[in-house]
């Protein structure tokens, strides 16, 4: 599969029919809003996935839209397809946003969309107006005020907590404080009911509208990715780098690397040691083990699959691929399908969580431990170290301190490369 193609000249965006509407969550104060201008084919799984991303919504519960047709009729759509049977609805799929709302202005101009059904958050949409947007797109034209906390008891129950939030002095602050970062992987202090950042909610529906209409990795994007191998690829060529009596860079090369690379905020102790630049450490052991690099007479050399690698990035970028995508065990392998399930949704469960989540997925899998006690905690942290040890040899995130509460960013050529593992592992 030759996935890098050449780049296209410039030619103006082909646009198609789009509805401008506005979206409010009823009962909230200050009003929670947003205006989306989407594509009027949109179905309606994929106007929820926007509704998500726009609001800061996590998707784990059910939704479902209460709306009338052209002829006056009530319609109930619900979401996911196999929820739908289960409440006597109409399933989600297969059904165009076009058909809920129309922007000739002759026919329906408003419906509903609720989500999770427990703590009953109904957002009112209403037609703005129409016109045309660029193919493949979704655009978030304005809005106010942050989206609400998951799981935190409707409008009244978020209320309740942003009071909590706002006063450290509240009997209830600390419980309050802890549960918002587990739930959400932010800081309680910096938690400010009126942020919106226009920008942001910007880049997460240009990750979504590359998730709902591919396009091919750049050259650009490639190199990005693949920067780390290729900077290694590129300095053991020819005749290779010495290694010290011990089997390690030496420190030049291992300072070298941190400046290439911007990896000094993960440094332990004295910068220029491997042992203690543990990414450098973990990249070369990691170019070891996939035969891209091999040890010869006291130096790091190129292997046959590294020279193809540094001639034909493409190559190495589908090597990469296949090999993320494809674990050594079944263990592995569901962890990499976690973990690039959280990169590419941009949220994962806090530190304090995860562990609890992988060993859940673990049990839930048929992974049982040979004595027949429960699974232990360390086999969590074991291989969800070794999947993020993996991913950290390449360049998916934006650079950010590595110690962060919250799931990295991702840029779009590395949301481009997990949707391609994602897609090998049969999740896509």
């Amino acid at each position: 599969m030759h996935t890098a193609g050449p780049a296209l000249p410039n030619t103006v965006p082909s646009t198609v029919p789009a509805v401008d509407l506005r979206i409010s969550i009823e009962g909230t104060e200050p009003e929670i809003w947003r205006r989306l201008l989407l594509p009027e084919t949109l179905t309606v799984p994929q106007f929820h996935e926007a509704i998500q991303c726009a609001f800061g919504w996590q998707d784990r519960h059910l939704y479902g839209i209460r709306c009338s047709d052209r002829n006056g009729e009530p319609r109930v759509i619900v979401g996911p397809d196999e929820a739908a049977e289960d409440v006597d609805a109409e399933p989600a799929s297969g059904v165009v946003l076009f058909e809920l709302i129309d922007a000739q202005g002759t026919g329906p101009g408003q419906f509903e969309y609720e989500y999770d059904f427990g703590d009953t958050w109904i957002h009112k949409v209403e037609l703005v107006g129409s016109g045309l947007s660029p193919e493949g797109t979704i655009t978030c034209v304005d809005g106010a005020n942050r989206g609400p906390v998951e799981d935190s008891g409707g409008p009244g129950g978020y209320r309740r907590l942003a009071e909590v939030l706002a006063n450290e002095k509240h009997p209830e602050f600390y419980d309050a404080a802890t549960w918002f970062s587990e739930v959400t992987g932010e800081w309680a202090s910096k938690f400010n009911v009126g942020a919106f950042d226009l920008d942001a909610v910007n880049r997460k529906l240009g990750r979504l509208s590359l998730q709902l209409w591919p396009r091919p990795v750049t050259p650009a994007e490639r190199d990005a990715v693949l920067r780390p191998i290729m900077w290694f690829l590129e300095n053991t060529a020819g005749e290779g780098l010495e290694l010290t009596k011990d089997g390690y860079l030496k420190p030049a090369m291992v300072r070298r690397t941190l400046d290439e690379l911007g990896w000094h905020d993960e440094i332990m102790g004295k910068g220029n040691r491997e042992l203690n630049a543990k990414d450098v450490l973990n990249l070369r052991l990691h170019l070891l083990d996939w035969k891209l690099l091999h040890k010869r007479n006291g130096r790091l050399v190129l292997a046959p699959l590294g020279k193809i690698g540094l001639d034909e990035p493409d190559e190495l970028w589908d090597y990469m691929v296949g090999t993320i995508g494809a674990p050594q065990n079944d263990a592995l392998k569901l962890m990499t399908r976690l973990a690039a399930h959280w990169l590419v949704q941009g949220f994962a469960p806090s530190y304090s969580l995860r562990d609890k989540v992988i060993l859940s997925a673990l049990e839930a899998s048929g992974f049982v431990n040979r004595s027949g006690d429960p699974i232990p905690e360390q086999w969590a942290w074991d291989i969800d170290r070794t999947v993020r040890e993996t991913l950290d040899c390449l360049q998916l995130t934006v650079p950010a301190p590595r110690f962060l509460l919250r799931e990295k960013e991702l840029t779009d050529g590395g949301l481009k490369f997990l949707l391609q593992v994602q897609a090998l592992l049969g999740d896509r």
